[in-house]
């Protein structure tokens, strides 16, 4: 299945997951690109069949700076019948805790996506956990889609 992963990061714990991600899909044989957000335009899902987004959360729940231009592009772009699923960086410390991967499967599902549900939301803790838990987050994405891959 093509496709893309775009993130923004500023500890690089997004970007980890990002490529965490992209490694098991691509073990199980799958298309992937890996992109950071700023160097995105939101026009680009059109050429994929599944779209995976990541962004930390900053503030009180917001987006993060890094991926809000491509996410008021987002607003603009067709996106019905893609499968798609969001991912992120938090601190179970806010009361928001990984609020942007919910406005992000909310932007998602508004622009008609299937939507694999929950994102993944990560507090924390070493890279090999990390990494673990992206692994994990990946493989339930490649087990949801297979009865889409074989339309």
């Amino acid at each position: 299945m093509d496709t893309i992963i775009v993130y923004a990061s500023m500890t690089g714990t997004t970007e980890l997951i990002a490529r965490s991600i992209a490694g098991e899909l691509a073990r199980a044989d799958w298309h992937v690109t890996v992109k950071d957000a700023v160097d995105t335009f939101a026009e680009e899902l059109l050429a994929y069949d599944c779209i995976l987004i990541g962004s930390y959360t900053w503030g009180d729940g917001e987006l993060a700076d890094e991926i809000i231009c491509f996410h008021d592009e987002l607003l603009a772009v067709p996106l019905s019948g893609k499968i798609a699923a969001a991912f992120g960086a938090g601190d179970s410390s806010y009361e928001q805790f990984g609020r942007a991967v919910n406005l992000l499967e909310e932007t998602l599902e508004n622009k008609g996506c299937q939507v694999i549900k929950p994102g993944l939301k990560v507090d924390g803790g070493s890279e090999e956990e990390i990494k673990t838990i992206s692994f994990s987050f990946a493989k339930k994405i490649n087990e949801l889609t297979k009865p889409y891959d074989s339309e």
